[in-house]
């Protein structure tokens, strides 16, 4: 499946779109209350989307702090998981930002999903949290 990764403005056709598949992914398949969804960091953060058959399937934010570029909202369509888009998405964010200088990345991951991150070279520290009514962990990402 080919994979096409964009950076897109926010409130852009793509971008809304990538709004509508967070709101499809955490409010109704996973009960995140929609308050909770949306936030300012959406204002500011650099949004990425996945396409794939002509769709929005993916997408992620970054949002770049002093300290480190956090990565969030990472989301893909129900039946587009499993090809490697979060993985092509994280990537993708990563390079864009190491681009620019940064190389410290910290996300908090839901907790059924740490091994995901942990390939791509995260770990997790500190005590697990619960956040949107699901348990996470904080992870970092540092090169050396």
């Amino acid at each position: 499946m080919q994979i096409t990764v964009l950076i897109v403005p926010p409130f852009s056709t793509l971008c809304n779109a990538a709004f509508a598949l967070r709101r499809e992914v955490f409010v109704w398949e996973q009960k995140v209350p929609e308050e909770e969804e949306n936030d300012a960091d959406d204002l500011t953060a650099t949004h990425f989307v996945a396409i794939a058959m002509g769709e929005v399937v993916g997408t992620l934010r970054l949002i770049d702090k002093p300290e480190h570029v956090k990565i969030g909202r990472v989301a893909v369509r129900q039946l587009f998981r499993g090809h490697g888009i979060a993985r092509t998405l994280i990537n993708a964010a990563m390079d864009h930002a190491k681009a620019k200088g940064r190389d410290r990345f910290y996300l908090t991951a839901q907790s059924d999903k740490l091994g995901m991150y942990e390939k791509l070279g995260f770990v997790a520290f500190g005590p697990e949290f619960i956040d949107g009514g699901m348990p996470h962990r904080a992870m970092r990402s540092y090169d050396v």
